[in-house]
């Protein structure tokens, strides 16, 4: 069996370690210790809420704080962890802690998993994420804790600490999940609560790479350093894409779901929007109550998500980003996109329309799938905004998710674990130790468009 194993593609062997997590976690969430007293849930209903938390997307059938005892938070902490870091991460913890040595394989199941292109690094990243995971949850949950407890929003500051724990590695991890009952609904006013979870989503969501390079900018000490295009472009696309967002809901909602609010309040909560509709799927309003165009809105950002090798899903920012640079080259003229002074290459450009064409597909497909499932049951925009939630592992809802039926929370599932191991390693699964064909056929140019 082991044997089997070791020769497996290292992609395959990472979605059977993910699957095996979610069938794990259900069976424990199904247990009588994980249930509140006189609480019941479903197989499904667990298997369910099980990949939502290790895709960390946030979209649930039961209330968790109705349903789930401590144990069973304490299973979703895992889940949220487990999902959100990686499974490879946890592994490479794992090895480094008993002083294992980590050979090839488990190096080339680190780069699939954190969609890298190289072996290089790969152990010393792992290391900043688990330290930099440990660290950052450790002073948010202490800053959340103290801040509900001298509040008053809880009478012990263990009460305090165990909310901000959960609220911590939620947001960071981009699960999207709450004990609070109705989301961040309770905290639409609450500017600290509101700021501190925006800077862990988009943490959670700017990429491990990403940050490993900010740390060596401002940390490392290293005079000449310079960023690499990846992290720059994913910089400027995330900041685009905030502003965007923020933009957009604020002039289609000011004088409807925003009316009332102060004007801070307004852009406060426009731009928390913007924030979590990208992977998080926290909220502090009711999604049911805006507009059609912002719904729309809403499920673009919830389709193109997060960033490569973050915590969130979706067609993820870099794809976006060189897709628009290609439309704008061959609009000029030119044959291959460029930015930041570099060239794009032919490869990553054919990628990038693979991913965002087959996120289309998979958003058309479920969409399909949803209205024939549930005819005449809600609107396109409810089913559309629903699929793009749970491709993009983003959670926001309108609130059909507890009252689908069983085939429909099936087909959102397959989404929720596709947008979680990302297209790449999708893809992976299918092209893993095929031999590139040695043929090159004649090339005969065709009439498009």
């Amino acid at each position: 069996m082991l044997k089997k194993l070791q020769k497996m593609p290292a992609s395959r062997l990472i979605v059977i370690a993910y699957l095996i997590g979610i069938f794990l976690i259900a069976i424990l969430l199904k247990l009588p210790i994980s249930l509140k007293a006189g609480a019941t849930i479903s197989f499904v209903d667990a298997l369910f809420t099980s990949a939502s938390a290790v895709s960390v997307t946030g979209l649930t059938t039961v209330g968790i704080n109705e349903t789930l005892s401590s144990f069973g938070v304490g299973v979703l902490i895992v889940a949220f962890q487990f999902g959100g870091i990686g499974v490879m991460t946890l592994g490479s913890f794992y090895w480094l802690l008993f002083g294992q040595e980590i050979g090839l394989l488990q190096r080339k199941m680190i780069m699939i998993d954190q969609n890298r292109n190289n072996l290089s690094g790969l152990v010393q990243l792992m290391k900043l994420v688990l330290g930099f995971t440990l660290i950052l949850e450790a002073i948010s949950t202490l800053a959340f804790g103290l801040y509900f407890y001298f509040t008053g929003e809880y009478g012990s500051i263990w009460s305090a600490l165990y909310y901000g724990m959960f609220h911590t590695i939620s947001a960071f991890t981009n699960a999207g999940f709450d004990l609070f009952g109705n989301s961040l609904l309770n905290y639409s006013s609450d500017y600290f609560v509101q700021a501190l979870t925006m800077f862990l989503i988009v943490l959670g969501g700017i990429g491990f790479p990403v940050l490993a390079e900010l740390r060596e900018y401002f940390w490392g000490g290293h005079k000449n350093f310079r960023f690499s295009l990846f992290t720059k472009l994913t910089l400027v696309t995330t900041s685009v894409l905030l502003l965007f967002g923020t933009i957009g809901f604020w002039l289609m909602e000011r004088t409807h779901a925003l009316a009332g609010m102060s004007w801070h309040g307004k852009i406060l909560t426009a731009l928390f929007t913007s924030v979590t509709s990208r992977s998080a799927g926290l909220t502090t309003i009711d999604m049911s109550t805006i507009t059609e165009a912002s719904l729309l809105l809403v499920s673009i950002l919830m389709f193109i998500g997060a960033s490569p090798s973050s915590m969130g899903g979706g067609v993820r920012t870099t794809t976006v980003a060189v897709i628009v640079l290609a439309l704008i080259a061959y609009a000029r003229g030119e044959k291959e996109p460029k930015v930041f002074g570099r060239m794009i290459s032919q490869e990553d450009s054919l990628k990038s329309f693979v991913f965002f064409l087959t996120g289309i597909a998979l958003l058309l497909g479920g969409i399909f799938i949803l209205l024939i499932a549930e005819p005449n049951r809600w609107g396109v925009s409810a089913i559309l905004f629903e699929v793009a939630s749970a491709f993009g592992t983003c959670g926001l809802s309108t609130g059909i998710t507890a009252d689908l039926g069983t085939f429909s929370k099936i087909s959102l599932i397959v989404l929720m674990f596709i947008g979680r191991i990302g297209l790449f390693l999708f893809y992976s699964l299918f092209t893993n130790g095929k031999k590139k064909p040695l043929i090159r056929f004649p090339e005969e140019k065709l009439i498009i468009g």
